[in-house]
């Protein structure tokens, strides 16, 4: 039988993760002989370990020397390192020391690794990434094939998810330390959305415990979870979840949970590179009002329907030409004659047809409260323009519809830049463009109107 050593810390400064990770990826290797190398650190999760029935062997510090000894001593063929505090130059000496020990290292910053195998499950990995990092005959793991998730994510994600429009399930884990103290200033924001139910997940590492127990002792609708062994179906039961851009992304990313990740380490840089690449909605540091304006494109997105023009019934098709036609609508619009029957629905007989523009009517549960439309659409050159009109019998709904257009332009077109032309005295609709992070490209004269050229790039939302 094959012994294999873990070489890995937690404490409330270092965090819980590394630990969690290994506890997940040991029980990969059923027949080998395992033990965990781990220091007696304030605030660790050692009791895990135990939890799981590993033997623990305790170290005084973090030296080369002691480690080597131990190996030596227990006679290791196999080590897998999970430690930012041991380097290129620390695991050489180990494999110097040691020649036939297999040096497995973990990895989530690209950093250089002297070692045998090199994992890396975050779902941003890429081996291409690794050249020159690691020895030629390195065995590279890279990516979401790899992800560690534990037995209960897999269980949980084949059960039914239930929902409800008229109420939220929220997943708050911002790290088992919560070294940033960010739970309470979370849960503030959160404070100003109705009809939310809050699952805060923490351990006893987390020096901020007792403030944040302090905090929910008064509200019923935030419940602490502590040194849970249930993640994976609070994840199940939410409908959305504020995480750090850590290995939980994998986990949310694998139930399908729509979240924002807020950094609060610089070991978190990849992954935020990686969300804001793909459109994900994050945060380099928390911030009060960009986390509400984040959680209202959200909430906002998660509740909409969009179903396409050219799907419509023949009512909805009328009902959607006489918003065209009101007063209150046509007076903004380029074209100011009122349409024809005949001539909007052969216009959306003829979209079926179009790959430069499609349009949408939206829905919120039952309600129908807008169009949207994207026209010029150059998926080569990444860019759309836009359109919206709201429901005339409906007020304050322009921001759900700018968020669906946001998000759909984004996340499903793939665009980088939309435009949009606006007359000048239109100011509540250059209120609500400049509100969702538009900015004013020029203004042209059309038809004796000034019209402003409004633009937003994605890597400036």
């Amino acid at each position: 039988m094959k012994k294999l050593l873990f070489r890995a810390d937690s404490s409330s400064t270092i965090g819980t993760g590394h630990i969690m990770r290994d506890l997940v990826l040991a029980e990969q290797f059923k027949d080998a002989d395992i033990i965990f190398a781990t220091q007696d650190l304030a605030g660790n999760i050692n009791h895990k370990i135990k939890e799981q029935n590993y033997q623990i062997i305790t170290l005084n510090s973090n030296s080369i020397d002691e480690l080597d000894a131990l190996i030596k001593t227990q006679e290791i063929d196999m080590i897998v390192i999970d430690h930012y505090g041991i380097d290129y130059s620390f695991e050489k000496k180990l494999k110097e020391a040691n020649p036939s020990l297999t040096i497995m290292s973990l990895d989530d910053t690209y950093e250089r690794h002297y070692c045998d195998i090199l994992l890396n499950h975050n779902i941003y990995a890429e081996c291409s990434k690794y050249k020159n990092l690691v020895p030629e005959n390195c065995e590279l793991k890279c990516g979401s094939k790899y992800t560690l998730l534990r037995e209960e994510f897999k269980i949980e994600k084949l059960k039914k998810k239930n929902s409800s429009s008229d109420h939220r399930n929220i997943f708050i884990a911002m790290g088992g330390t919560d070294h940033t103290n960010l739970n309470v200033k979370i849960l503030d924001v959160l404070a100003d959305f109705p009809n939310l139910s809050i699952n805060v997940v923490t351990t006893t590492a987390n020096q901020y415990l007792s403030e944040l127990q302090e905090y929910v002792k008064n509200k019923n609708n935030v419940t602490i979870h502590i040194n849970t062994n249930h993640i994976a179906k609070l994840m199940q039961e939410s409908s959305l979840a504020i995480v750090t851009p850590s290995v939980t992304v994998n986990e949310v990313a694998y139930m399908n949970i729509p979240f924002i990740a807020i950094k609060t380490a610089p070991n978190q840089d990849e992954m935020y590179k990686y969300l804001c690449a793909n459109n994900y909605l994050v945060l380099e540091s928390f911030n009060k009002n960009k986390l509400k304006d984040k959680l209202e494109i959200l909430f906002n997105t998660t509740e909409v329907n969009l179903v396409n023009f050219i799907d419509l019934s023949l009512d909805e098709k009328k009902m959607v030409l006489k918003w065209r036609n009101h007063p209150s609508i046509q007076k903004w619009m380029f074209t100011q004659e009122p349409i024809s029957l005949e001539d909007h629905l052969n216009y959306i007989d003829s979209l079926e047809s179009r790959e430069d523009r499609t349009y949408f009517l939206v829905k919120k549960g039952y309600k129908n409260i807008g169009v949207i439309d994207f026209t010029n659409i150059n998926l080569k050159e990444k860019i759309a323009e836009l359109g919206i009109y709201t429901n005339p019998d409906l007020k304050g709904v322009g921001i759900l519809l700018m968020t669906s257009i946001i998000d759909y332009a984004f996340n499903t077109l793939k665009v980088n830049t939309l435009i949009s032309e606006v007359f000048e005295d239109n100011e509540p609709a250059l209120r609500l463009y400049k509100k969702c992070g538009f900015r004013e490209i020029s203004i042209k004269n059309n038809n004796n109107k000034n019209v402003v050229y409004m633009e937003l790039e994605n890597e400036h939302r």
